[in-house]
């Protein structure tokens, strides 16, 4: 079982190339961070935590770009993955999106994955001129589009949201991006997953990870994947680790505590002390 990080990066608090840098030192595998290109102040949708239009940490208004986070966090480190948790590639144009997820991956050296979700925010979406109906199938398109980019010499993709002809895009990621979808469990929802990517991202709403985790392998089956999907799982406790182990959750990953750096790094001496990790230089020795 591999151990990660996620820093709900702000303008305020621990820096995530800091964040980034401890985490790897500690022996932490990978480090998340989320995504809002803002908060509409008067909207409908309601927030998944807490019902309504509240939100459960202000950080939701003031977070900031994922990618330019894990570019810093790439210069200064060399073996810890940099991944999201979760982007909303649907509220980007996809020929720059990939442009940009490419671009992280080739100068971190291959250590770049994509945690993506739907996007609960639907306010959030329509500012962006995003059909909340239809979020699911423009994410589709948005990840087969980037999908093409990332792979194909000369690249062209023809689709309902995404269209472009015959064209070149480097870099290419040094090896293929995965994608892991982070929405609440269910079977629409795995579906989905096992017909567009490559693994599941919990929510902290879903329970009884082990069940829900053999759920996703039936729906994977069913759509005729090979092997297994990969999967994160958010909000554990020390206790419920060996269970999740024995269901094959092969990542967790452990939030940061909004605080300054020394309270911090604190968390993590902790953190890493009671999950006796080691460091890379003494795994590798």
């Amino acid at each position: 079982m591999r151990h990660g990080i996620s820093l709900f990066t702000s303008d305020r608090g621990i820096r995530p190339a800091r964040a980034a840098v401890a985490a790897e030192e500690r022996g932490f595998s990978t480090f998340y961070v989320p995504e809002h290109t803002h908060i509409p102040a008067r909207r409908e949708a309601a927030h998944p935590a807490t019902g309504g239009a509240a939100l459960p940490d202000d950080r939701y208004r003031r977070t900031l770009d994922p990618w330019v986070a894990l570019a810093t966090a790439a210069e200064v480190t060399t073996t810890i993955e940099l991944s999201t948790s979760v982007a909303l590639p649907v509220e980007s144009d996809p020929i720059t999106l990939a442009k940009t997820i490419a671009s992280v991956d080739f100068l971190s050296g291959g250590r770049v994955s994509l945690g993506a979700g739907f996007g609960w925010n639907l306010d959030e979406l329509a500012d962006h001129g995003v059909d909340p109906r239809r979020r699911r199938a423009v994410l589709a398109d948005y990840l087969a589009a980037m999908r093409a980019l990332w792979t194909q010499e000369v690249a062209s993709y023809d689709g309902e949201f995404v269209r472009f002809d015959d064209c070149w895009a480097w870099p290419k990621p040094v090896t293929p991006i995965a994608v892991f979808v982070g929405a609440q469990a269910g079977p629409r929802t795995f579906a989905w997953i096992a017909q567009h990517a490559d693994g599941w991202v919990s929510t902290p709403l879903d329970d009884d990870l082990p069940t829900r985790v053999a759920q996703l392998r039936e729906a994977w089956a069913a759509a005729g994947r090979p092997g297994t999907p990969g999967i994160r799982a958010h909000s554990p406790t020390l206790d419920v680790l060996d269970g999740w182990r024995e269901a094959g959750i092969e990542d967790v990953v452990w939030s940061l505590p909004d605080a300054d750096e020394s309270d911090v790094l604190r968390h993590l001496d902790r953190l890493a002390r009671d999950l006796e990790l080691a460091p890379p230089a003494q795994r590798n020795s």
